[in-house]
């Protein structure tokens, strides 16, 4: 059973960091292309960041571009989300995806698995 658990949120003052984390179990992580996705309520979830399996591809959502970097560390079976420079509008439950693919995608439609998320709050 494939297992996607992220850890790192919380309350933050604007600019700010915060370093996310998703540790995942039950699948071969090394082969899997992993996202980042973040959602508000009433609306729908929207692309973050996304990193292939072997970590050297990298593509981030123009909203976050310089400021958020996504990592991994294929030997834990995890992956990161730091985020400096944090602003109120980057309030939001964060979602840790996996692809069945070692391809990265910025595609929501195109991750199988997903966590439960965590919750990231920027104070202005």
């Amino acid at each position: 059973q494939v297992q996607l658990v992220e850890s790192g949120g919380g309350l933050v003052q604007a600019g700010g960091s915060l370093r996310l984390s998703c540790a995942a179990s039950g699948l071969a992580f090394g082969t899997n292309a992993m996202g980042w996705f973040r959602q508000v309520p009433g609306k729908e979830r929207e692309f973050v960041a996304t990193i292939s399996s072997s970590g050297i591809g990298t593509y981030y959502a123009d909203s976050v571009k310089g400021r958020f970097t996504i990592s991994r560390v294929n030997s834990k079976n995890t992956v990161y989300l730091q985020m400096n420079s944090l602003k109120p509008e980057d309030t939001a439950v964060y979602y840790c995806a996996a692809r069945s693919s070692p391809w990265n995608s910025a595609a929501r439609r195109e991750y199988n698995y997903w966590g439960q998320g965590t919750q990231v709050t920027v104070s202005s």
